[in-house]
């Protein structure tokens, strides 16, 4: 999908994610991909360029991962910055500086891709079948969120 360059592009992204998820991963793990969508989002806004037409673009991918386990793949895609993200050290009464900090702890990896055009940032989760998702809810999730805006159509970590 693509949301503006603007603050009110991480809200849109942030419910649509939860509207196409919601009964496909489990609650806690639509949580923590909202708040990592969130920052991704929030980032792309503060930190970079926007795409052609002022807009980031915003995908996501539900499919099977390792033995037991799905997996659900996030990408913000912008125009690239100056500065590559990375992790940075803030302190105690630092206003900004966590966003990545938060990424990590939640996201079981993460990473930047960079081409011509601009920059990616995509994070990676899983949640294991045992109370998790199991392969016949993966399959559904696949079909309701495998195709069209909001999904990914190559790999996420390239």
């Amino acid at each position: 999908m693509v949301v503006p360059h603007h603050p009110r592009g991480a809200r849109l992204a942030r419910h649509r994610l939860a509207d196409e998820l919601t009964g496909v991963v489990p609650p806690d793990l639509l949580a923590d991909l909202v708040a990592v969508l969130a920052e991704l989002v929030g980032n792309a806004v503060r930190h970079a360029e926007p795409l052609p037409g002022a807009v980031v673009r915003v995908a996501w991918r539900v499919g099977p991962a390792a033995a037991g386990a799905a997996s659900v793949q996030i990408r913000v895609t912008d125009g690239g910055a100056v500065a590559t993200p990375r992790i940075r050290a803030a302190g105690p009464t630092a206003a900004d500086g966590r966003g990545l900090h938060i990424v990590a702890a939640l996201a079981d990896r993460w990473g930047v891709e960079r081409d011509g055009l601009g920059q990616s940032v995509w994070a990676e989760f899983s949640a294991a079948t045992p109370g998790g998702v199991g392969p016949d809810v993966v399959a559904a999730g696949l079909s309701a969120a495998g195709s069209g805006a909001g999904t990914l159509t190559g790999p996420v970590d390239a």
